[in-house]
């Protein structure tokens, strides 16, 4: 059972809400704000990572999905290379205001550290993204991701997206077992992965249409019909109906332009769906807050509810070569106002090798935006 340590010094601003009429209920980790320290010292120490999408387990667990991920002693670059496996895990706990997390990376037979969720195709990689809980089991949406042009540090590209799923998952990821699905094949130029949530008998699934002007469009699973995923996949069509398969050249545009990673996740207390999203203007340092009273839109414009320091010039913080993204919303601790992370990574790719402030989720807590631009995209 968690224990929850009431935050008196919020008491203030919790009869401020009550006083203009809006309630709302902590997060079961509300008391704990994110950290992520690298592991200096130990042979396959954790040494940072992306993506950094979190889902809440039972028992007072949070799971946290990283992406590519840095181990060993301490960072090593080779060229321009990274010793890195290309997704673990990690197991958070909040218990009486104190945080605490475990991070999980699975070796092979040799000892040797591979990738949590290992390829299907050998000359293929997964991204593991977002993901949801039904049915006492965790679903965990993987992105295929190939190379297609060695020479460069963003020469990859996607393939397809598999589903992982976990059955009463605990606290040993390692003991874990998990079964691969199918969900999109290569070749459809949109994969979801971007989101995932629950949303009443369904799961809904974003993905970024990689076509025409990068929208995001919507997917949905039936929480009845999770023992087959592909078979029962849906789509919304541009019609605004939902449709048997996935057809993103028929698909509705739900947020335009869209984005490869956001959260999108339902507040009660505003009776509204919130999405936290990085600017999808290439490079953008500007984070985004936008609301939708359904998951698939319309959507608010957005408001800039975050600069990131480390791409504004004149800042400590500051470098060129220094680009940020993975920006997303984490409820779970929030206690009603806003808690987020984000990523910051390098052109440079040898600076990650002594460039330790960046390359690990930054958590940020402020005030819930309430001053949202409510202009609304058209359905």
């Amino acid at each position: 059972m968690r224990h929850f340590i009431f935050p008196w010094r919020f008491l203030p601003g919790i009869l401020l809400l009550l006083c203009s009429g809006t309630v709302w209920a902590a997060g079961p980790d509300a008391a704990c704000t994110p950290q992520f320290p690298l592991q200096a010292g130990q042979h396959d120490g954790w040494q940072g990572a992306d993506a950094a999408y979190s889902i809440p387990l039972r028992g007072g667990l949070d799971v946290w999905i990283f992406g590519d991920t840095l181990y060993g002693r301490h960072r090593v670059v080779h060229g321009n290379s990274p010793v890195m496996v290309h997704n673990t895990i990690g197991i958070s706990t909040c218990r009486q205001g104190k945080w605490q997390i475990r991070y999980f990376i699975r070796k092979d037979a040799q000892g040797n550290p591979v990738s949590f969720f290992a390829p299907q195709d050998r000359h293929t990689w997964y991204w593991a993204l977002d993901g949801f809980r039904a049915n006492n089991k965790l679903w965990i949406t993987l992105l295929c991701v190939r190379l297609a042009n060695p020479a460069s540090a963003m020469g990859f590209a996607t393939c397809g997206t598999d589903l992982a799923r976990i059955d009463s998952p605990g606290a040993n990821p390692l003991a874990w077992k998990i079964r691969y699905f199918p969900l999109v094949a290569n070749g459809a130029h949109a994969y979801p992965s971007a989101s995932a949530v629950v949303a009443g008998k369904y799961a809904d699934i974003f993905a970024l249409d990689e076509k025409d002007g990068r929208p995001l469009i919507a997917s949905r699973l039936p929480l009845s019909g999770l023992n087959n995923p592909q078979a029962n996949l849906e789509y919304l069509a541009r019609g605004g109906e939902w449709q048997q398969g996935f057809d993103p050249s028929n698909a509705k545009a739900v947020m335009s332009p869209g984005i490869s990673e956001l959260s999108i996740r339902y507040h009660p207390e505003l009776k509204k769906w919130v999405a936290v999203m990085f600017d999808p203007q290439a490079f953008s340092n500007h984070i985004l807050l936008r609301t939708a009273s359904s998951p698939t839109g319309p959507w608010s414009t957005g408001k800039i509810i975050y600069t990131v320091p480390e791409m504004v010039p004149g800042n400590p913080r500051y470098d060129k070569d220094t680009f940020c993204y993975a920006a997303k919303e984490h409820p779970e601790f929030e206690r009603g106002d806003l808690v987020f992370t984000y990523v910051c990574n390098t052109f440079a790719v040898p600076k990650l090798a002594t460039e330790t402030d960046i390359y690990f989720p930054r958590a940020i807590r402020m005030p819930m935006p309430v001053a949202e631009d409510q202009a609304a995209e058209k359905p």
